[in-house]
């Protein structure tokens, strides 16, 4: 086999990231010279619709005129909700469990076939979607609402749904974060989480939507840079990296025999351990196929040389290379072969991204979601209320979320209702001398609207609803992403959820405290 050769099909198990709008001199180095087999574009990519499309075609170009057998392989993570790239232009979809709150499957379906004809509109061909991580732990500092719920068997039904409704879309699945990362207090961007059950309770847990969802035919599986040592014996080594994890429970155990994908190489949990580059290499002699390094140049070229090494040392066989180009050829065969993808940026995307059905859909959908935990004949609000909108101001605390979308709207979504309501926005750690100005102003106020995020022990947020509280007027708290704050506020008369805070989410919300909005949503966790 000739070395150039070699070097393509080792170039051909990553998967890359670069910073601006167009395509960038280090990536067409990556395409031309390295032969990469695949793009990750994050909300840094993403302009227009029209934007996005030029980008993704530009890539394609570039992919043809280098002599690719196969187009690229570009892909986002667009969990919808509080985890989603497409911006202005696409229409905002409800995210996993607002989903699960529907307690309709077929929901998931509607929106992941919605969410792949967006896609696929734009050029993107492949998401990095369904979460099936089950969401077992309140405290999960990274997955939380991206999950469809607590139940396994609820978390399969819903992500079997969503990733069939994509599939029918034309566009390339994944199942995320292999074995599971949702019994977690640990973000795995940060630092290496450890889930130390006996593989009895994750075959019951854990690994029961992975499972189903393989035999539903999954198309790509992504692993989790989570140590799990009843599986793996040897210290902390993440499952993205163990052999027992990836090819004896997936491949040989589970039967998966499609493309397995790592998360980004690039988290802490790996780059501050074995490193990015040589973790690069462990994760193919685990098994896995596709490598994805989201953001570094020099560590993308970096990982293939390290990977060529282990070739010439034979530490890695050229066997082992061939099996994965096979099974990532055969996705791309499927999915994105040059006979069924376009290069023609002039194609109209205005008829699909951001219709009207789409929008229409999703907000019956966000209807069924809201959920009313509490109402003690607080709400819906009526006469010449003088009202108080409190929410904090940036509604990011994970990685994974995309700052453009950090600004709340919660108070914009009471004005279309009141537009005489004030709107105050808090820090996100407010402080003592916040609460107490605004304690200050309750007399001003005949209700109380306070919107929260994912609030945690010791949190200002806590002590400005008890003082609401003990003014004795309405106090109604919407929990604008994690369902659980509720334990904190365990005496106020009203409570909301929403499960995220898109816009339409809010809307809805506003909409039901007001009574123009009826909704139907249902608990998919329970709370303590």
């Amino acid at each position: 086999m000739e070395s150039s050769n070699l070097a393509k099909k080792v170039g051909q198990l990553l998967v890359v990231g670069f910073d601006g709008k167009t395509v960038p001199e280090e990536i067409k180095d990556m395409i031309h010279n390295y032969h990469v087999g695949g793009i990750i574009l994050f909300g840094r990519n993403i302009g227009t619709p029209l934007e996005i499309l030029h980008l993704t075609t530009s890539l394609q170009r570039e992919a043809k005129e280098a002599g690719y057998k196969y187009p690229l392989l570009i892909c986002m993570d667009q969990e919808n909700g509080v985890v989603r790239r497409l911006g202005d232009g696409a229409t905002i979809f409800p995210g996993a469990m607002t989903l699960g709150a529907t307690d309709n499957p077929d929901n998931a379906y509607k929106i992941g076939l919605a969410t792949g004809k967006e896609l696929k509109a734009l050029g993107i061909n492949w998401n990095l979607a369904p979460v099936l991580d089950v969401n077992n732990n309140p405290n999960n500092p990274v997955i939380g609402v991206r999950s469809f719920g607590e139940s396994p068997e609820k978390v399969t039904r819903f992500g079997q749904a969503a990733m069939k409704g994509m599939q029918d879309a034309g566009v390339i699945t994944t199942l995320k974060h292999f074995p599971g990362h949702g019994d977690t207090s640990v973000d795995s961007h940060l630092d290496l989480p450890v889930i130390s059950h006996e593989k009895e309770r994750l075959d019951k847990i854990e690994l029961l939507p992975f499972k189903e969802s393989i035999n539903a035919g999954a198309d790509t599986v992504m692993s989790a840079h989570v140590y799990f040592p009843s599986i793996e014996n040897e210290a902390d080594v993440p499952a993205t990296l163990s052999k027992k994890v990836i090819t004896g429970l997936l491949r040989e155990e589970l039967g998966f025999d499609g493309v397995v994908t790592t998360d980004c190489m690039e988290m802490n949990a790996i780059a501050n351990g074995i490193g990015t580059e040589k973790g690069g290499v462990a994760a193919i002699k685990a098994g896995v196929d596709l490598v994805m390094i989201s953001h570094t140049h020099k560590k993308q070229v970096g990982t293939i040389k390290e990977i060529l090494e282990s070739i010439t040392k034979g530490e890695i066989s050229e066997e082992r290379i061939n099996q994965s180009n096979q099974r990532i050829n055969d996705l791309k065969d499927k999915y994105v072969n040059w006979n069924n993808i376009s290069l023609d940026e002039n194609q109209s995307v205005s008829t699909i991204v951001g219709s009207n059905e789409h929008k229409e859909l999703a907000y019956e959908i966000y209807r069924e979601s809201v959920t009313i935990v509490k109402n003690e004949d607080v709400f819906p609000l009526v006469g010449n209320q003088r009202i108080l909108v409190i929410h904090p101001n940036n509604g990011t605390t994970m990685q994974v979320e995309d700052k453009r979308y950090a600004n709340l709207s919660l108070g914009a979504a009471i004005q279309e209702h009141d537009q005489d309501a004030d709107v105050l926005q808090i820090t996100n750690a407010a402080t003592l001398e916040e609460v107490e100005s605004i304690i200050n102003r309750s007399q001003d106020y005949d209700a109380f609207i306070v919107g929260t995020l994912t609030v945690s022990p010791g949190s200002k947020q806590i002590i400005l609803v008890e003082k609401l509280l003990e003014t004795g007027k309405p106090v109604i708290v919407i929990a604008m992403r994690s369902p659980y704050d509720l334990k904190y506020f365990p005496n106020v008369p009203a409570y909301i959820n929403t499960y995220e805070f898109t816009y339409p989410a809010l809307k809805v919300a506003a909409g039901a405290i007001f009574g123009k909005e009826i909704v139907s949503g249902r608990l998919p966790i329970k709370i303590v």
